[in-house]
């Protein structure tokens, strides 16, 4: 398996890569490969950020980070959201989406960024850093319970003493 960048060649095979894995996902609102298209022509799209997993030609997984903005006291703080993260059924359990992670994680350092957040599982988000973004001080839209809107300090304690609130409406 390689993890590389996507390419603009990539888009069709990602559009149907992201679909087809949310089909069997736990959660899905049947639109996760259409918030691609509408991520990558944003303001917030980062080509360095979104990466696929391949294996002998076949793309088994996707990730983006993008940015987002937490809004504090003092303005906006830049972080970056990692939506969605995709990999095919029959490659889960198998370390793909662990390996899009920690690359993704290791880019966004390069980068200069500081703080990923997202909306997803904590039995699986927590082994990578992640923790409830209440407990960073960062509030949220109100219709999504705590315990799934996460955020991970790439660089530690960052967030100490931190207040702001991040809207994913």
């Amino acid at each position: 398996m390689i993890i590389r960048k996507e390419t603009e060649k990539d888009f069709d095979r990602i559009y149907d890569l992201v679909k087809v894995a949310f089909q069997t996902a736990k959660v899905s609102n049947g639109k996760e490969q259409d918030f691609t298209i509408e991520l990558r022509g944003s303001g917030n799209y980062i080509p360095e950020l979104a990466l696929v997993a391949e294996e002998d030609g076949k793309l088994i997984g996707h990730i983006m980070l993008t940015k987002t903005y937490i809004t504090t006291g003092d303005g906006k703080f830049e972080a970056l959201l990692i939506a969605p993260i995709s990999v095919l059924l029959e490659y889960r359990n198998k370390g793909v989406g662990s390996e899009l992670i920690k690359e993704s994680f290791r880019l966004a350092k390069e980068l200069g960024y500081t703080v990923v957040v997202l909306v997803g599982d904590p039995a699986y988000y927590n082994k990578f850093g992640f923790r409830s973004a209440v407990d960073f001080g960062i509030k949220h839209t109100p219709e999504i319970p705590d315990e799934y809107v996460m955020a991970c300090e790439l660089v530690p304690n960052v967030l100490n003493g931190f207040s702001g609130k991040i809207d994913f409406s």
